[in-house]
């Protein structure tokens, strides 16, 4: 009889798979479907065990490469499983026989590019490992702005995000800090990412929709509102802001200095 590990797919920060707003079933055929599913093979059991009458013109991982395509190129709302067989020249149901829905589609399409994540051997030491994939993900989701657009919360798990954690939750054992603890700092670290990096991806977006192409030009639409709160008096702080920072348009600069602070925190934890 296998462990289930249902911390992982439980935690208090919302790392639950599968709520994509399925209508909840009756508590008889929950428990059913329930106790199915816990001896079925997951996706990744699946992939690993040789196939019957293997077609090496259709694959998993080939399913997910045109879906990356058509979602990079289109947004996350074109990638259907009718539209991936029609890219790949397959009726629906033989797609369906290698990725049997939605979830595993985003799983595989999620491992594709979190392989992308490749930092060196050589880079040593928490703090370097953990700002070095901060800023290898940041870039990841920017190349696939669609990986801000998942239905949350769908934090899936799949052998290369497991990687990517076991190599930063390594990192930062042995400095004194208990299980739960590295958990925290690992989970602060790339909420921190996700949700910058999430906040960067719309602000581009809601340019390209309002066709404004640089800050000078986001900042003359939005002139009347933000003179408007100033001019109130009630903002003095932000008003400092607006008139005088110098890096209004550095993301990079931004993101970096934030996430240094983030680490900062890490790092006192650490040394007291």
């Amino acid at each position: 009889m296998r462990t289930t590990y249902t911390s992982l797919c439980t935690s208090s920060t919302g790392d639950t798979l599968y709520t994509n707003g399925r209508p909840e079933r009756s508590p008889r055929v929950a428990a059913q479907k329930k106790s199915r599913d816990a001896d079925a093979p997951v996706l990744w059991e699946r992939m690993e065990r040789p196939a019957a009458a293997p077609r090496a013109s259709l694959t998993p991982q080939k399913i997910a490469a045109v879906a990356v395509q058509v979602a990079d190129a289109e947004g996350f709302a074109a990638v259907t499983m009718r539209r991936l067989a029609t890219e790949l020249g397959v009726a629906p149901m033989a797609a369906y026989r290698h990725v049997s829905g939605k979830d595993d589609l985003w799983a595989l399409m999620v491992d594709q590019v979190t392989a992308e994540l490749a930092v060196p051997d050589e880079v040593t030491g928490w703090r370097d490992i953990l700002r070095a994939y901060a800023l290898a993900s940041r870039a990841m989701m920017l190349r696939h702005p669609w990986l801000a657009q998942l239905p949350t919360p769908h934090f899936v798990l799949t052998p290369n995000r497991m990687a990517v954690a076991e190599r930063q939750l390594a990192a930062l054992d042995g400095h004194g800090m208990d299980t739960d603890s590295m958990m925290a700092a690992f989970r602060a670290v790339n909420a921190y990412v996700h949700g910058a990096t999430q906040s960067e991806v719309a602000l581009h977006q809601y340019m390209e929709d309002n066709g404004w192409a640089s800050g000078d030009e986001t900042r003359r639409a939005l002139a009347p509102q933000m003179t408007y709160l100033m001019e109130t008096g009630r903002y003095p702080t932000y008003r400092r802001y607006a008139l005088g920072a110098g890096r209004k348009d550095d993301a990079a600069w931004q993101f970096e200095t934030g996430l240094d602070c983030v680490l900062d925190g890490i790092a006192v934890r650490i040394n007291s």
